[in-house]
């Protein structure tokens, strides 16, 4: 499987964009989707579910009035999870992954998003029904049809996308992994990005990092008061850089709305932590040195 190289290494996440966050205006949306082209961030991860199935239709709209060329950026949406909101007959949250709803969900975020084709579509998270077969069906008529261009899956364990692969290659994963939240170094989900050359996204990058004030994050914060003067980066770029510097290439999905921050994180790109300086910080947020 080749590993793909269209899409910027800092994935800007939009879920916050809309009502679940910033509420922005169409024209906030149009100049934050250009300050993100201008510093290089050119992809743009969505989910069908984000602002209660309000996020894509907002976007689309502020695409569609920029001057923005959709071949210039990338398009990420996901499907599967039904939420319990305002804009569905939900009774409970559950998961749906029949051909009709994938097919039907994909055409949905096409016309919300207002483009012709996805450059990657994904399983939001994975169901305990899910039959192999049925997803591939769904995504060989999509792809035939030239509406979607990479598939992939979000959350999805070794095990996970070894079934779904008894029947269609899965190019890409979106998991959780941040600084505090490594579990997937040790699960083997990393190890099956980077054997299979998957291409590998972070949700949630910086972890619990400015959210909690813990025993982990405080030993996090100790060391990174002397990193930041020795990389001459703040706590967001060393957090962004640690990360980075896992060999299964992972782009983070950067939440902000915030510009200097998104500058920020692109700028972190190019930082290179010394081998000792990583595992200080490993050992910082584990409590522990390793093993």
């Amino acid at each position: 499987m080749e590993k793909t190289t269209n899409y910027s290494k800092i994935i800007a996440g939009t879920m916050t964009w809309g009502s679940w966050g910033k509420q922005l205006s169409t024209k906030e949306m149009i100049d934050l989707m250009q300050h993100c082209i201008d510093n290089g961030i050119s992809t743009f991860d969505h989910a069908d579910i984000y602002g209660d199935y309000t996020n894509e239709i907002e976007f689309g709209t502020a695409l569609s009035q920029s001057k923005i060329d959709r071949g210039s950026i990338e398009l990420i949406s996901k499907c599967g999870i039904q939420h319990t909101g305002k804009t569905r007959d939900n009774k409970i949250k559950h998961y749906n992954y029949s051909k009709e709803y994938i097919i039907w969900s994909a055409e949905q975020s096409l016309q919300k998003l207002k483009t012709d084709y996805l450059d990657l579509f994904l399983l939001h998270r994975p169901s305990p029904l899910l039959q192999p077969e049925e997803v591939a069906e769904a995504i060989f008529q999509l792809r035939k049809e030239g509406k979607i261009r990479d598939f992939g899956v979000s959350n999805f364990t070794p095990s996970q996308i070894a079934l779904l692969e008894t029947a269609i290659p899965v190019m890409g994963n979106q998991v959780e992994f941040s600084l505090t939240a490594d579990a997937v170094m040790y699960d083997g989900t990393l190890d099956d990005i980077l054997a299979n050359k998957r291409f590998g996204m972070a949700w949630s990058p910086l972890g619990n990092y400015f959210r909690e004030d813990g025993e982990q994050t405080k030993r996090i914060k100790k060391v990174l008061a002397e990193y930041q003067r020795k990389y001459k980066a703040d706590e967001s770029q060393l957090l962004l850089a640690w990360l980075l510097q896992h060999p299964a290439m992972i782009h983070p999905v950067v939440g902000t709305t915030n510009p200097k921050r998104l500058k920020d994180s692109i700028e972190a790109t190019s930082i290179k932590l010394e081998l000792e300086d990583w595992f200080e910080l490993l050992a910082a947020s584990q409590g522990h040195v390793v093993p």
